[in-house]
């Protein structure tokens, strides 16, 4: 009885010290970090970009389904490859830059699928439309960082990129790939 007790003490005490010591993950490495996308342009693939985003991260590997994060997106840094893209796209027909300077996404819901793999719901606004979308992420946890990598297909028409000329499937493909790599460290640590 005396040793069951004491067992029963000893692993509480684990459990709980093992808690009040978990590491939450706060301090976004945008250095380390990605944003970027794949579209298809007259039948071939292209890679493009954005330079600079700003994002926000709570993450407690011992609670992933309580993780939130918010990233905002300066739409005017945005390089499809091309100084003549990068132009054309922060046009009124595509990201209307001068109206809609920011994209924005912001989580709502983690749903744990395996272990280090999360489904990260949250509301996407892009050109003053929001959708909420579901970006599938792997985790990659050690002392020192987090690493969030995950992909997600949209569709422009969603949120109304390339309007008029540009509505149409033919020249650019409907079809949107965003890659993001998302690293973080602990709160405290650079």
């Amino acid at each position: 009885m005396i040793r069951a007790l004491a067992t029963a003490s000893l692993t509480a005490a684990l459990l709980l010290g093992g808690n009040a010591h978990a590491i939450e993950y706060t301090q976004v490495d945008t250095a380390a970090s990605t944003l970027g996308f794949r579209y298809t342009q007259m039948g071939v693939t292209l890679d493009g970009r954005f330079r600079q985003f700003t994002a926000t991260l709570a993450y407690d590997p011992t609670r992933p389904d309580a993780a939130r994060t918010v990233f905002e997106v300066p739409i005017a840094g945005i390089d499809t490859g091309a100084e003549e893209g990068n132009a054309e796209v922060k046009g009124k027909d595509w990201f209307n830059l001068a109206a809609h300077p920011l994209a924005r996404f912001e989580s709502t819901a983690v749903t744990v699928r395996a272990p280090n793999r999360l489904d990260v719901t949250g509301t996407l606004t892009i050109k003053g439309r929001s959708r909420t979308v579901t970006l599938p992420v792997e985790v990659d946890t050690s002392a020192q960082r987090v690493r969030f990598k995950g992909s997600l297909a949209l569709r422009r028409a969603d949120y109304a990129i390339g309007e008029g000329d540009w509505a149409a499937e033919d020249i650019v493909a409907g079809n949107v790939q965003v890659d993001v790599v998302l690293v973080a460290t602990p709160a405290g640590k650079p």
